[in-house]
């Protein structure tokens, strides 16, 4: 540990599993206090609130609904103190039909939790911060700088999250908030929902050769929550392995 985040309190949303519970490890690791928040806990999440349960607490939060950001903000502050921290990980892939075919509500579904659920995350993470500052790490995808076929749902809600991003960051900063919001565009990252068989895949698309793991973004997010990155606003950071640079 060298406590670059000693002193901060984080939510992660979608925080039980994959990448959100990489950003945790990372953070945990650093010094913070965290909240895991999902709909539900999950075996890995409950295993690692044991072995850091004087750090790490579990909240549910359907990023979606608007009341239970209010109560899980308030919950997280009585209980580990302020707030310094929000990490709108959460997020859900798409039906992987072309958009003549998507079903509107597969379109919402993924809209709704993909892009709004960090609309509600960055706005409540704004309103409790502003004024003694803090830092909002949005994270978006490479699927938000490039399209991919069968992918329109989740193209538009990642994208929508990196230009959600720049103008909170221009709201806070004109506003004189003082919480630095950034966007955070993973590549192809191993998680225990991806097989070995699409991880070959991925991997071949990939110039480094091999997908990220969870902890790739874990560690740029450590960046953007310590005091370290405070010129850093509004900006962009990808964690691709160089797919995009292609």
């Amino acid at each position: 540990m060298t406590d670059r985040l000693n002193g901060k309190v984080a939510i992660i949303t979608g925080g039980t599993g994959g990448i959100g519970l990489g950003v945790a490890e990372c953070f945990v690791r650093e010094g913070a206090k965290v909240a895991l928040t999902d709909i539900k806990e999950s075996d890995a999440s409950r295993e690692f609130m044991d072995k850091y349960h004087d750090q790490v607490m579990f909240t549910p939060l359907d990023v979606t609904d608007e009341d239970q950001w209010i109560e899980a903000i308030d919950k997280v502050q009585a209980e580990l103190g302020e707030l310094t921290t929000v990490v709108n990980n959460a997020g859900i892939g798409g039906s992987g039909a072309t958009l003549d075919q998507e079903k509107y509500e597969d379109w919402k579904k993924v809209i709704d939790i993909n892009l709004n659920g960090t609309f509600l995350g960055t706005k409540h993470g704004m309103r409790v911060m502003k004024g003694r500052g803090g830092s909002i790490i949005n994270i978006s995808s490479i699927e938000g700088f490039v399209g991919l076929s069968g992918a329109g749902a989740y193209n538009a809600s990642k994208g929508g999250t990196r230009i959600l991003t720049k103008s909170a960051a221009l709201d806070s900063a004109n506003n004189d908030y003082k919480v630095r919001i950034n966007s955070v565009h993973p590549g192809f990252i191993k998680t225990p929902l991806i097989s070995q068989d699409l991880e070959d895949r991925m991997s071949k698309l990939t110039p480094l050769g091999h997908i990220g793991e969870p902890r790739d973004i874990g560690e740029i997010c450590v960046y953007l929550a310590a005091d370290e990155s405070k010129f850093a606003l509004g900006s962009e950071f990808v964690v691709d392995g160089g797919f995009i640079a292609q």
